[in-house]
């Protein structure tokens, strides 16, 4: 009995190929996804413009203005600080391409850790990206990772204590939502943290909206997130959602947990700050395959089953929890906070036309309130 021999030649050119059809779709991660803001946009920026030793790097990304005729208070609203959560940028993006400010300002960062939209998570074979349909056309987006690339800034301490002084474990130290307030000198994660922090200061924001999702079996799901200086602003928001069919829980800001947004924009900056966290089962560990629908439709058989096992904090059942519903809960959030900033805060108040009604999202799609692409 003869056993043929695969030729080296040919296991080479194999290997050849496998590395330039999977090379080039990394590469293609580095490219910055397509935005097309609204009429509504009166200047659009850089982070470095507020620090600009970010400049030039991976940490850089754009912010987008949108400033009122009329004298108001001036918000922030953030999405991809974890690339990985992908109904915040949506939602940030869905504003950017919609809103007109009437009065006040509103600042909106898309991809606040830009590098983190440039790989994936690493052994958990999720998509690098995923299309949203809209009247003309699909729109693709990157499904990036939970922290900064490591091409960008490695290695990783054993131990990382951050500039809250909390000890972590090392990958953390590419985690931004971990990383604040930063630091002017520290890595490229707390330089883009520090960054963000000069804006606030610059720019007098008095509200901050940090927007994420989280597995459907994490206790803090669906919730809002706030700091002691927003506790009003977030229990007026609360009861406006209540009353809209809006299931969403209040959660304080742990003093003692420190470097997140909901933390250090309090303390470190004194302003009303707040993370909106909805449930995304593509996010989570009891998951079946990862693919780019489970991030769009969020339907998954196991996660049916672990609702029926009373292993989850939000129901979940054939549906799903699809991307249109994330984004509309942040979008629906993000209206009720501005309108509570209104009613406690009138001298500081942010008026916003055009913030897609989260039913209307619901009805018509997501992509009817995406700009069809170029």
């Amino acid at each position: 009995m003869s056993i043929r021999r695969t030729s080296p030649f040919i296991l080479s050119a194999l290997t050849l190929v496998v590395c330039f059809f999977s090379g080039r779709e990394f590469l293609a991660m580095r490219a910055a996804d397509e935005i097309r803001p609204g009429p509504g946009l009166t200047a659009a920026r850089r982070l470095s413009d507020y620090f600009p030793p970010l400049k030039g790097t991976p940490g850089d990304t754009p912010v987008y203005v949108f400033q009122g005729p009329a004298a108001g208070g001036s918000v922030l609203v953030v999405g991809g600080t974890h690339p990985n959560e992908p109904a915040g940028t949506i939602a940030a993006v869905v504003l950017a391409e919609n809103i007109r400010t009437a009065k006040g300002k509103v600042l909106i960062i898309p991809w606040a850790n830009a590098s983190g939209f440039t790989h994936s998570d690493p052994q958990e074979a999720s998509p690098q990206r995923y299309e949203i349909s809209t009247p003309g056309g699909r729109r693709s987006f990157r499904l990036g990772a939970r922290v900064t690339n490591p091409v960008h800034q490695w290695p990783d301490p054993t131990i990382y204590v951050n500039p809250g002084g909390q000890k972590l474990a090392g990958i953390e130290s590419r985690n931004l939502n971990r990383a604040y307030p930063g630091k002017p000198d520290g890595s490229l994660t707390e330089r883009v943290a520090f960054a963000i922090m000069a804006l606030i200061k610059a720019e007098g924001v008095v509200l901050g909206i940090d927007l994420h999702e989280s597995a459907p079996e994490y206790p803090v799901i669906n919730a809002i997130v706030f700091h002691e200086n927003g506790a009003d602003l977030a229990a007026t928001a609360q009861m406006s959602l209540q009353a809209e069919g809006y299931d969403f829980r209040l959660e304080a800001s742990p003093p003692n947990l420190r470097g997140l947004s909901h933390r250090e924009w309090g303390d470190a900056a004194g302003i009303m700050a707040v993370l909106l966290e909805t449930a995304n089962a593509s996010h989570g560990r009891l998951k079946g395959r990862p693919s780019a629908a489970l991030v769009v439709d969020g339907q998954d058989k196991f996660y049916e089953k672990a609702a029926k096992l009373g292993r989850l904090f939000v129901p979940f059942g054939p549906a799903g929890i699809p991307l249109d519903e994330r984004v509309a809960r942040h979008l629906a959030g993000v209206s009720a906070l501005l309108e509570a900033l209104a009613e406690i805060a009138p001298a500081k108040a942010v008026s916003v036309e055009n913030i897609p009604a989260a039913p209307a999202v619901l009805t018509q799609g997501l992509g009817a309130f995406l700009r069809p692409p170029d």
